[in-house]
Order: structure tokens, then C-alpha cells, then sequence
């Protein structure tokens, strides 16, 4: 009678060839968190331009193994390699242009995410969004890090932090400038009043509020903010309760999503689904399974035109 495999936690690297995937594995090594015995598997999924250093290698128990084409990356292949070299850890360097959602579908079970890093080229980021947007953004959806390298100030650094947060709210996000040096002090630019006394969010800049208010709920603590939303009632809400918000293109016009934040309001109930309205409301929160996320009260709730655009963008 076999006994349960252990869990053994899986490292994804994400991001197109000569992001600094390899670059992000090899000095990693150099800081010595490899150093504790552990055997890991090293899965290459393309050849990037930073050779691997084979001494490196040897000496912190890493067995590389390439997979060079997509139609193999199986649960049968991955499970093969599982029983060949029985590791502690795997590390996934995954090929850009593959659909990262098929390497999850493969995962052996006792294969754990435990780790997601993304690594992007901030110089070609524009272009890849502009031209190749769903296969630029699929590569931080599984991201608990994203690191932009070859950062310049002259880049709209918070639009692509923005743009990240879009799909993945919980990733941290970092940027390695040219000279090496990390910047992580990264000033909006936003297109309103925060220090006024009601803050006026214009229909266009719905999602630069939206993401902006999760990422600095600090700074809206407390505050009045006016905005359009349409209304949405989340099942099994309390007749309280309802979720004004926006439709935005996250991704693609095939990824188009409602997103809001939950609201209080007496009369919740009475308001018809897909109502737009303009709110006043003030600004505070409530703590939920994935952490502390703003919630609005409402002070006045009154019916409207909707918004002149009906999807919202975050750039």
C-alpha cells in the first residue's frame, strides 16, 4: 500500500525570452537560498540568452531537464520526471509564448504552487501590451512577484503597475532601473483631487481610481468620494448591500469583467440591476479572507445616464 507523496512546492518563472528569468534563477543561487541539501528540478522551457552556469548548478543540487515543446509539457511527462528524480523542489523556467494554464492542468498533485515570479522587459512593455496584450498579461497571472527590469523613469512605471494589479491584485510588483538600483517609490499620477474634500472620479478614470484605491487604502481612509457606477447585487447579499461598479477590459474584448466595491446603503434592495447611479460615499473597510479591502457607505445614492462609455480601461 503506497502512502501519500509528500507536497513538494513548484516555483514558476513567467515571462518572455530575455525578460531575466534565468538571469533572477542564477543570482538567486549567488545569494546563497539554494544552499539547504534540497535536490530541485530544473524544468527549461525555451533557450534564453544567459547561459546557465553549469558549476552553479552542480553545486546546489540542481538536475536540469528541457521540455522544447509545448505539446509535451503533460501530466504523464511531468509525472515521469517525478518518479525519475524524486525532488524536494521544482523550478519551472516556462516559455512565453506557451499557455501557462496548461502547465497547471499538468501539474503532478503533490506538485504545490508556492511561488510565482514574473520577470518583464520594461523597455518593450508598451509594445507587447499594445500588440500581443492577452499574451503579455497572461504572463503574471499566476504572479506573487513581478519584476520589471531595465526600468527608466522616463516609462509610466505606476501605468504598468496598474496595468498588473488589473489581473492580479495580489502580486508585488518591483522595478529594477538601468543602473541596477531597485525603485520602488512610484508616484501616480492621478487624474484627480485626492486632498479635496469630496474627491470627483470622471466616468474615464473609474479604473485608475478602482485599482489605486486597493493599493493605498490608507489614503482614502475616511474620505468622500463621487463617482457613476452601475449597480450589481452579489447573490445572498444582505438587502443592505450592493456593488456599484464598472465593466473593464482586463485583458482582451473576450476577458471584459465587472468590477466594483461592495456598498452600504439603506435602500440597496430597492435599486433595479444594471441601474446606473451616481454616488457620494465615504470611504472605509472591512477584513476579508484575502485581507483588508476598501468598502464604501453610501450618503446618497441617486439614479442617472449611464456612463458615455460602457467599458472602462486601466491605462
Amino acid at each position: 500500500m503506497f502512502g501519500k507523496k509528500k507536497e513538494i512546492p513548484l516555483y514558476l518563472l513567467t515571462g518572455f525570452i530575455e525578460s531575466g528569468k534565468t538571469s533572477f534563477v542564477m543570482e538567486t543561487m549567488k545569494e546563497g537560498q539554494f544552499k539547504d541539501g534540497q535536490k530541485t528540478l530544473y524544468l527549461l522551457c525555451e533557450e534564453g540568452v544567459e547561459e546557465v552556469d553549469e558549476d552553479a548548478l552542480l553545486e546546489n543540487k540542481f538536475t536540469v531537464r528541457t521540455i522544447e515543446n509545448e505539446e509535451d509539457v503533460t501530466f504523464d511527462n511531468l509525472t515521469a520526471l517525478d518518479i525519475e528524480l524524486d525532488p524536494d523542489r521544482v523550478m519551472v523556467e516556462y516559455n512565453g509564448t506557451w499557455d501557462v494554464d496548461k502547465l497547471m492542468e499538468a501539474l503532478p498533485r503533490h506538485w504545490m504552487l508556492a511561488e510565482g515570479i514574473c520577470t518583464i522587459d520594461a523597455s518593450t512593455y508598451q509594445d507587447y501590451l499594445a500588440n500581443m496584450k492577452q499574451m503579455m498579461t497572461r504572463q503574471f497571472t499566476y504572479a506573487d512577484l513581478v519584476i520589471f527590469n531595465r526600468s527608466d523613469e522616463e516609462y509610466d512605471l505606476a501605468g504598468f503597475k496598474r496595468t498588473v494589479h488589473a489581473l492580479n491584485r495580489r502580486a508585488q510588483v518591483v522595478f529594477e532601473m538601468k543602473d541596477g538600483t531597485i525603485n520602488n517609490n512610484i508616484k501616480e499620477e492621478l487624474p484627480y483631487d485626492i486632498n479635496a474634500d469630496e474627491i470627483s472620479v470622471e466616468d474615464d478614470d473609474f479604473g485608475i481610481w478602482y485599482i489605486d484605491v486597493f493599493d493605498n487604502l490608507e489614503k482614502y481612509r475616511d474620505k468622500v468620494v463621487r463617482f457613476k457606477g452601475i449597480v450589481y447585487h452579489p447573490k445572498k447579499s444582505q438587502d443592505d448591500v450592493f456593488v456599484p461598479g464598472r465593466f473593464a477590459m482586463t485583458c482582451c474584448a473576450a476577458d471584459i469583467q465587472f468590477v466594483g466595491l461592495l456598498c452600504k446603503w439603506k435602500d440597496a434592495k430597492l435599486l433595479k440591476e444594471k441601474t446606473p447611479v451616481y454616488i457620494t460615499a465615504k470611504i472605509g473597510s472591512v477584513v476579508r479572507q484575502e485581507g483588508e479591502i476598501p468598502v464604501l457607505y453610501a450618503e446618497s445614492v441617486e439614479i442617472t445616464d449611464p456612463p458615455a462609455e460602457e467599458v472602462v480601461y486601466f491605462q
